[in-house]
């Protein structure tokens, strides 16, 4: 069974590289925030492996639901930012 989720790992390390490629080559800032938040929804799955192997899931649970959290509220706040007018500073 340690083999199967070391394999999964490896195999889901492999997987994100794919959305990682948007982030870097992404032509505009909605398509780097939607690979940065599919390689965080892939790391949390990582984690949650990584907690299985070491057999110690309570602990890594507990890693992952932070790691959650600040990457939902990092989205919100890019969104947010993105959202808001443009403000400019002219001298009249």
């Amino acid at each position: 069974m340690e083999q199967f989720f070391l394999y999964s790992s490896i195999v889901l390390t492999i997987i994100i590289a794919v959305p990682l490629i948007r982030v870097v080559q992404g032509p505009t800032i909605f398509d780097r925030l939607l690979a940065t938040n599919a390689i965080a929804t892939k790391t949390l799955v990582l984690i949650c492996l990584i907690g299985f192997l070491f057999d110690r899931i309570d602990m890594f649970i507990d890693i992952t639901l932070a790691y959650a959290i600040l990457g939902f509220i990092g989205s919100l706040t890019i969104a947010k930012f993105l959202e808001s007018p443009k403000t400019s500073t002219k001298n009249e």
